[in-house]
């Protein structure tokens, strides 16, 4: 049952009755799911709580961005990326990419729609899909497709209201242009905090990166093949331990001992992190010659801020113009999802790829493998393929709201 309140803005809401499932995100793996679904004739509706597709890609990225890998693994179901694109395509490349790919199926999302909750009512056997504009949609599969970037990690550190510097979130970064001659921190070791890192050096900036934890760096490619790609090849034949020594024996042949520059490496192997605990290798784009250089910085973590700069861990005492955190983000599911079986109080689903893409009573997961976009792409093309299935023998056509209040003003969509 729902909340009292929430009772009462049930039967005072419109009520829209859909002939297919909803699709929450119109990032790539909405999209992907959308794609199969229209090349199998089922109806769908997708939900975006931005104003464009891919958002994150459009909305939340610097400048520079280019793919870590080759573009082969990151496109979508159905359509190739295009033969004149360069083997790791920059982020206006991509976003045009989903644009034509959106356009090709015409996917057309509801923009501006946030999801307040969804809930299955038991007793009529649907779904109920509530936005922050009043709507409800009712609707007998639900594909949660908002990914694992959705809110952007904030930490915070003592101190921090007293530092009359600016303090950003990566996502908001866009170019170093802004900070030539001014001293940055950039919080955080992972591929977005390199490259901003780098990209601060392009611009005649002085950026020291806060080092916390241990880190895998490898190189993007090893002897001009990419390192994702020979990984991928290896553990056709071998064990992922295996592979791991081998990728971690020819990144110490090509960038040499990085402990001397405040970078560890973890004890479990880079492709053993990523698959149990989803933790990415950072690929070297250029960043470690800068490190070596002494261009970029390496410190250890903040113990506190203060007025004009921050006191590391270390007692060292760092005098800092602005501070960009690239910490990451996380699923807002467990916000607006009201279950408890399928997905995790983190987010995600409890059963682990390639096991976590459908769950009970009609809901599907994309996006939540852990495995980038060829992992959201394998899983996108079971649900679509799921969802036809049952649509086409036993959902041809919905003709009357199910045990639904006579005082809700109601309609079908097809």
């Amino acid at each position: 049952m729902l909340p009292t309140s929430d009772q009462d803005d049930f039967l005072s809401c419109r009520c829209i009755l859909l002939n297919g499932p909803v699709i929450i995100g119109a990032g790539p793996s909405g999209l992907a799911v959308a794609a199969g679904l229209k090349q199998q004739g089922v109806p769908f509706l997708i939900l975006e709580k931005a104003n464009c597709i891919a958002s994150l890609w459009q909305n939340r990225t610097y400048d520079r961005l280019k793919l870590h890998l080759p573009k082969q693994f990151c496109q979508l179901p159905y359509v190739a990326f295009p033969t004149n694109f360069p083997k790791y395509p920059s982020k206006n490349q991509f976003v045009d990419y989903f644009k034509a790919y959106a356009k090709q199926f015409e996917i057309d999302p509801r923009f501006n729609e946030t999801v307040r909750f969804a809930k299955y009512d038991e007793m009529c056997g649907l779904w109920r899909v509530r936005t922050v504009t009043g709507d409800e949609y009712i609707c007998k599969w639900l594909v949660v497709a908002s990914g694992e970037n959705t809110e952007k990690v904030m930490p915070e550190f003592q101190g921090m209201d007293e530092f009359s510097g600016n303090v950003m979130h990566v996502c908001d970064y866009k170019s170093g242009e802004a900070y030539t001659g001014k001293r940055v921190l950039v919080v955080g070791s992972g591929n977005s905090g390199m490259e901003v890192s780098l990209d601060l050096c392009h611009h005649n900036a002085i950026p020291s990166m806060v080092v916390r934890d241990s880190v895998h760096v490898l190189p993007r490619e090893i002897f001009g093949k990419s390192t994702f790609e020979l990984g991928v090849s290896l553990m056709k034949h071998l064990p992922i331990w295996l592979v791991d020594k081998i990728l971690l024996a020819a990144a110490r042949l090509i960038l040499g001992n990085l402990e001397k520059y405040g970078l560890k490496r973890p004890s479990m192997g880079p492709l053993e992190l990523k698959n149990t605990e989803g933790k990415t290798p950072v690929l070297d784009i250029g960043t470690l010659s800068k490190i070596r250089s002494g261009d970029i910085k390496i410190v250890p973590g903040i113990k506190k801020f203060f007025n004009g700069g921050v006191e590391l861990v270390n007692g060292e005492v760092l005098k800092v113009d602005f501070v960009i955190l690239a910490t990451g983000y996380f699923s807002n599911v467990p916000s607006w999802l009201k279950e408890s079986e399928f997905f995790s109080k983190d987010g995600f689903p409890k059963s682990p790829f390639p096991n976590g893409w459908k769950g009970q009573n009609g809901l599907y997961a994309v996006g939540f493998s852990r495995r980038g976009l060829s992992g959201a792409s394998m899983d996108a093309i079971k649900v679509a393929e799921d969802i036809a299935k049952i649509w086409k023998t036993e959902t041809k056509q919905i003709t009357q709201c199910i045990g639904l209040s006579c005082h809700r003003k109601c309609k079908t969509q097809p």
